[in-house]
């Protein structure tokens, strides 16, 4: 019997380790995934600070409702916006007609051309 007592007690001790060894990896991913998420609303809060002096108030709605629909195209262009204003290669604020012209540039260059040929 006490053969299969220790192969029980080597099986249990085997079994929690495992249980540990998944229990830290889990832990580790939580606060990587944690601090990536503190990082982008890091990002975001310093981005939205900086379209308040880039922008005007009408260019600041436009790329808010840009943002309710194509979010990826708005952070590209907040941070476009953010890195030509921080190397002073932009005059402030950027009016709505300015913005319509980037996000239309920044819109052709992700767009892809589709074509729809009948055989």
């Amino acid at each position: 019997m006490s053969v299969n007592d220790d192969e029980l007690t080597q099986i249990r001790e085997a079994r929690r380790a495992e249980i540990q060894q998944q229990l830290e990896a889990q832990t580790n991913q939580q606060m990587q995934i944690e601090s990536e998420q503190a990082a982008a609303e890091q990002e975001g809060a310093h981005l939205s600070m900086a379209m308040r002096t880039i922008l005007t108030p009408e260019s600041r709605e436009r790329l808010a409702r840009v943002e309710m629909a194509r979010s990826d195209l708005a952070l590209s262009v907040k941070r476009h916006l953010a890195t030509l204003h921080q190397s002073g290669q932009i005059s402030t604020p950027i009016d709505d007609d300015t913005l319509k012209r980037i996000l239309k540039g920044l819109d052709d260059n992700t767009r892809r051309e589709t074509s729809i040929r009948r055989v």
